[in-house]
């Protein structure tokens, strides 16, 4: 791969927090945001507002809960986290169309994006799905 793929191919798997906002504005049903972090609870205070907890470790076991109509934007802590892109191979590996979301979290509030804080039950996908993981 030369160069010029190589940056083709990052801006096809990759989307910065600022095109997802965009994105979610013109199309807001056609994307699931992810938190794929694995950390203590103590550490996981918050959570990028609207996104869906499904940390690394469960999303093999909970691959079925997830939409594969739609873009699955996946995000960990920061630039140098490599848990959203393990992610996505995951998912991009059994049909979903997946994507990294650039800087993650850090990135996210950095740029002053709406955040949210995790309750105590850090496994619920939505409201309408009751998982006891």
């Amino acid at each position: 791969m030369n160069r010029i793929e190589y940056f083709k191919a990052r801006l096809e798997a990759n989307m910065s927090p600022m095109e997802y906002r965009n994105a979610i504005k013109n199309f807001p049903e056609g994307y699931v945001l992810i938190d794929v972090r694995v950390g203590p609870n103590e550490m996981k205070k918050e959570k990028l507002q609207g996104a869906l907890v499904m940390p690394l470790d469960q999303l093999p076991n909970r691959i079925d809960e997830l939409p594969k109509e739609k873009t699955l934007v996946l995000y960990c802590w920061d630039t140098w986290c490599t848990l959203a892109a393990k992610a996505a191979i995951l998912l991009l590996e059994n049909g979903f169309n997946a994507k990294e979301l650039y800087g993650g979290l850090a990135a996210w509030k950095t740029l002053g994006l709406p955040t949210e804080e995790l309750g105590s039950n850090q496994n619920s996908l939505t409201s309408s799905v009751n998982c006891e993981c």
